[in-house]
């Protein structure tokens, strides 16, 4: 009989070793052992259908009818007051006039739009005034001064001249915009005699003439500056 040497003995005892414990790796220690494989088994497997009918994917679940029908916003818009009937509108419509509401005919998608006036429609000075200079002038003409500086109308003895009111109105003066395309010539004059004779004492009488005087073809810009 052959006699193996202690070296080679060592060394086959060895790799038998390491096999068994490899091999151990891959085998259970029992069925109630807690395994990768035992732990993703048990999460639950996530309905997504289930979490788009409870909302939680907002509105992509559509029902077979709601798909045939035409394409429209996410949000459901089919409460809202129409833009005619909207309260807040409706308030500044009243507050400002002269804004026209009417409908695009001949379209597919006829839509209601705003014919904007872009201007006033009331003749009564002391409203004119109200709704256009006392937000920076104030309402009794005293004037502010904050982020910017606006000069009192009231007792002011540069509202002795009609014509220089007019003018501002006409053209604008620095950060003022110009009332051009926003008022007509009758409006210029009665919000000119409301400071020319309310804010101030002086009794000259500002018709729509001497503002037709002063209007020309070519009205300012948008910005005030220009």
């Amino acid at each position: 009989m052959k006699i193996m040497k202690p070296k080679a003995l060592a060394m086959i005892l060895l790799s038998a070793s390491a096999a068994a414990a490899l091999s151990g790796c891959s085998q259970h220690a029992g069925d109630d052992a807690e395994t990768i494989g035992s732990k993703q088994a048990a999460v639950k497997v996530t309905d997504n259908q289930e979490s788009r009918n409870t909302g939680a994917w907002g509105g992509v679940y559509m029902s077979r009818d709601e798909l045939a029908e035409p394409a429209t916003n996410i949000v459901d818009v089919s409460s809202l007051p129409t833009v005619a009937n909207d309260p807040s509108l409706v308030k500044w419509q009243e507050k400002f006039e002269g804004t026209e509401v009417k409908t695009r005919e001949g379209s597919a998608n006829a839509q209601t739009e705003f014919e904007n006036t872009n201007g006033f429609v009331t003749t009564d000075g002391e409203k004119l005034y109200h709704d256009s200079c006392a937000a920076c002038h104030m309402h009794k003409g005293e004037g502010a001064e904050g982020a910017g500086y606006y000069p009192p109308l009231a007792n002011n003895s540069k509202m002795q001249s009609k014509y220089y009111v007019i003018g501002i109105l006409i053209n604008g003066f620095r950060g003022m915009p110009s009332f051009h395309t926003m008022m007509n010539d009758e409006q210029m004059a009665a919000v000119t005699q409301y400071v020319h004779s309310e804010l101030n004492d002086f009794t000259d009488t500002v018709t729509a003439a001497d503002v037709a005087q002063l209007r020309h073809a070519n009205p300012p810009g948008a910005d005030p500056s220009e």
